[in-house]
C-alpha cells in the first residue's frame, strides 16, 4: 500500500513512470498479492552501459539522461519524498515520450519520516546511507537522517559511470576514494581512453562533483544542478545512441543515390517504393527524404507510435534495396518536427 501510494503521487511527472491502476493476483503461491500495471519503458541505462564496451556514453546521452532524471528529483524531492534506491537499472527509456524515466519506488520514504531501514544499492549508496545501514545493523540509531541529498550522489555515480564507461563499486568503496574522491574523478576525466572536448567535459566534471560531496549539506540539490552550464550546450547524437534508443521516427541510409535525388520522376518512384515498404509495418504520419543538406538522401520515417517503427526498424536493417543495404536508425522526433536535421551522426 505504501508504494502504490508513493506511484499515484508522483507518476504525474513525465520523467517518472506513469502508474494505469492496481490489481491483486489470487494465484500467486504465496498468497493474494498487489500488483502495479505500470507503462511499458525501453532498455534501461545499465544495458546502455554494456553496450558501451567500456568507451563510455555520448555527451548527448550523458545530457540526456541527466536532465531528465534530475527533473524527475526535482518533482520528487519537492513533494519530499526520497527515491532512495537510484542506479542504472531503475532508470529506463520511454520511446514514446522520448525521455529517460525514474522507476522503482519500493525503498523511498518521505523526508523526516522514514520508514525503511537498509536504503540505496551497494555502490550508488551515499556516505550518510552506507553509515545509518551500518548501525541498523548493529541495532543502534543514526544522528544523522538520510535527505533527498542521497539521490543526488547515486546520480553523480551513475553519471561518472556512463562517462567513464566503466563500473565503479569498488572505486567509490575504496580507502582513497573516502580520502580524496575529486581526484579520482579528475584522473577519470584526464583519461587518454576518453576522447570528449575539454569544455563540456569539465562542466560535466564539475556537476558530477557538486553531487558527490561528503557532506551531504554541501551537495547540490536537483534545482541547482539543472542550473549547470553543462546543460547549455548543443550535443549531438551519435548513430549508436539512435540505435539503442527508439523513437516514433526511422531513419534510413544507405538508399538514395545523388543521382535519383536529381530526377525528379525517378525521386517520385523512389518515395512511393519506400512508402509502401514502411506501411506494411504501420501507418506512415509522415515522410521525408531531403534532398539537401544537412540530411540530403537519408529517409525519415514518423509512425504513428514507437512499437511500429521498432518493428520496422527490425525488419528494414539489412535489407537489399535498390541494390544497397538499408541501414535503419530512430530519430529524436522533437528534432524531426523541429525540421532540426543533424548532418554528421557518426
Amino acid at each position: 500500500g505504501r508504494v502504490i501510494a508513493r506511484y499515484q503521487c508522483l507518476s504525474t511527472c513525465l520523467t517518472v513512470v506513469t502508474l494505469y491502476g492496481v490489481f491483486t493476483n489470487h494465484y500467486s503461491a504465496n498468497g493474494p498479492s498487489r500488483c502495479l500495471l505500470l507503462e511499458l519503458l525501453d532498455i534501461s541505462v545499465s544495458e546502455l552501459l554494456l553496450h558501451s564496451s567500456n568507451q563510455g556514453c555520448s555527451m548527448w546521452m550523458i545530457q540526456h539522461c541527466a536532465r531528465d532524471v534530475l527533473e524527475a528529483l526535482a518533482f520528487l524531492h519537492h513533494k519530499g519524498y526520497v527515491h532512495a534506491d537510484l542506479k542504472p537499472r531503475n532508470i529506463l527509456w520511454s520511446a514514446e515520450e522520448e525521455c529517460f524515466k525514474l522507476i522503482d519506488f519500493g525503498l523511498s520514504f518521505k523526508e523526516g519520516n522514514q520508514d525503511v531501514k537498509y536504503i540505496q544499492t551497494d555502490g550508488y549508496r551515499a556516505p550518510e546511507a552506507e553509515l545509518q545501514n551500518c548501525l541498523a545493523q548493529a541495532g543502534l540509531q543514526s544522528e544523522t537522517e538520510c535527505t533527498s541529498a542521497v539521490d543526488l550522489w547515486s546520480l553523480g555515480i551513475v553519471l561518472l559511470e556512463m562517462f567513464s564507461g566503466m563500473k565503479l563499486k569498488h572505486t567509490v568503496q575504496s580507502q582513497e576514494w573516502k580520502t580524496n574522491s575529486s581526484a579520482i574523478i579528475d584522473r577519470i576525466f584526464a583519461s587518454e581512453g576518453v576522447v570528449n572536448s575539454a569544455i563540456p567535459a569539465y562542466h560535466l566534471r564539475d556537476l558530477i562533483k557538486s553531487m558527490l560531496h561528503c557532506d551531504q549539506g554541501k551537495r547540490a540539490s536537483a534545482e541547482k544542478a539543472l542550473c549547470s552550464p553543462f546543460f547549455s550546450i548543443p550535443f549531438a547524437p551519435h548513430i549508436e545512441d539512435l540505435v539503442m534508443l527508439p523513437t516514433p521516427v526511422l531513419r534510413l541510409l544507405n538508399v538514395l543515390s545523388d543521382a535519383s535525388l536529381q530526377c525528379e520522376e525517378e525521386y517520385e518512384d523512389i518515395l512511393e517504393d519506400i512508402r509502401e515498404e514502411c506501411q506494411k509495418y504501420g501507418p506512415v504520419v509522415s515522410l521525408l527524404i531531403p534532398k539537401e543538406n544537412p540530411g540530403k538522401g537519408q529517409v525519415f520515417v514518423e509512425y504513428a507510435n514507437a512499437g511500429d517503427s521498432k518493428a520496422a526498424q527490425k525488419m528494414l536493417t539489412g535489407k537489399i534495396f535498390d541494390g544497397k543495404f538499408v541501414v535503419a536508425t530512430f530519430y529524436p522526433l522533437s528534432a524531426y518536427k523541429r525540421g532540426y536535421l543533424y548532418q554528421n551522426l557518426l
